[in-house]
């Protein structure tokens, strides 16, 4: 019986601490060591650009958002924001900057992936040679659209610029931490994959697509994380995204309990992937024989960071307590050396990007962060959120 238990305990660290927490480190280390852009390496000219715009009751700072885009494009591009079920000004407010503004109702097909099928429907006619997907509520870099485009163009491949979110005013510390761990998983994972030459992954906004490859997905779903999804597609379809680094889109990290929804449907969602995308890839990878598609698939196997310390915790609890009644100490020394190699992956993507905003006295309360998160996972068990919807705005 106690055999049993070691083995099970065993194999357990291995698969769900690990295994993410390697993959985890390897791309931390990589990003010290991160290409140049691969957008600087063309010299194509701006092609011909459609940019879609899904908003869903966005009057707040549509016309900022829209004003930034038109400032980037050349008189044969299309700005085109979809307003998606909206009851406030949103049509009104992007229409007086000149964008074309297409009004979509539908109360049971709801949702960004919807918006977004309706507005390449849209544009199907007439189509351009790279369409580009930004969120209504993100403000754009200057020379973002002219690199992701041309980056696009040149490799055939979509392309996902850094999205990152400003913090709100008066940040908490929890706001802090959920910044930095967002900045791990949009930057630093994301460069160190590009310097290892594999694939990006899809983050939502400030994506570019040659028309010739989003013209065979279809977006009308209702998937929380619709862009993870959109890049298990794509890798499957043999056409795996790439990341432009230099470029740069900026969204909003929301307060309180608006806070507690955004976080509920990121992290929702990257479980919901692990349970249903890693099976499929790695069903995927055995038959196409793809290495990118192993690599995806481990990828997204590492949980969301404050997910991944929670593991930890619990199975370093769990082994402890196996010891007592007689169990080996190897499950926990496998354990505490997850541990390092999370901590170590952790301070090397503080010292990059987060020793400004974050002390390193603070990443002591990272733990409880985790702890904050429980309701979270708990109520992924009983009612999962399973489709994207807007998270309304704080005041």
């Amino acid at each position: 019986m106690i055999q049993v238990l070691n083995i099970t305990l065993f194999i357990g660290i291995i698969f769900f601490l690990i295994i993410p927490s390697v993959v985890l480190l390897i791309e931390c280390i990589a990003s010290l060591f991160s290409q140049s852009d691969h957008s600087k390496k063309t010299n194509l000219a701006h092609p011909r650009t459609v940019v879609l715009v899904p908003a869903h009751n966005e009057a707040e700072q549509i016309e900022s958002v829209l004003q930034k885009v038109l400032a980037q494009l050349n008189t044969q591009d299309r700005l085109v924001v979809i307003a998606d079920n909206c009851h406030d000004e949103t049509a009104a407010l992007a229409r007086s900057t000149g964008a074309t503004v297409i009004e979509r109702f539908n109360q049971e097909k709801r949702g960004k992936g919807y918006a977004l099928d309706y507005g390449l429907k849209f544009i199907e006619n007439d189509p351009p040679e790279v369409v580009v997907i930004l969120d209504a509520d993100c403000q754009i870099e200057p020379g973002t659209i002219s690199s992701i485009t041309r980056l696009a163009q040149d490799s055939g491949r979509p392309v996902q610029a850094t999205y990152l979110m400003d913090q709100p005013d008066h940040p908490s510390l929890k706001d802090k931490i959920s910044m930095f761990s967002l900045t791990v998983k949009n930057l630093v994972r994301l460069k160190g994959l590009n310097s290892l030459g594999w694939h990006s992954l899809l983050t939502g906004s400030g994506m570019a697509f040659p028309w010739s490859v989003i013209s065979k997905v279809s977006l009308a779903g209702s998937k929380t994380t619709d862009d993870m999804q959109l890049t298990v597609d794509l890798a499957i379809a043999g056409d795996s995204p790439i990341f432009s680094q230099e470029a740069l889109v900026t969204g909003r990290l929301m307060k309180n309990k608006h806070a507690q929804s955004q976080r509920m449907r990121w992290e929702h969602g990257h479980i919901e992937m692990i349970l249903v995308e890693v099976p499929r890839l790695l069903k995927e990878f055995i038959k196409q024989r793809r290495i990118e598609l192993l690599i995806l698939a481990l990828d997204i196997f590492v949980p969301p960071l404050s997910l991944l310390v929670m593991i930890w915790l619990i199975a370093t609890f769990i082994c402890s307590l196996a010891v007592t009644i007689g169990a080996s100490l190897l499950p926990v020394a496998v354990a505490l050396v997850a541990g390092c190699l999370i901590v170590a992956a952790v301070l090397l993507a503080w010292w990059q990007y987060g020793r400004n905003n974050l002390s390193l006295l603070s990443l002591i309360a990272i733990p409880f962060y985790v702890l904050s998160k429980i309701p979270i996972y708990l109520k992924f068990l009983v009612q999962p959120q399973s489709r994207w919807l807007r998270t309304e705005r704080d005041g």
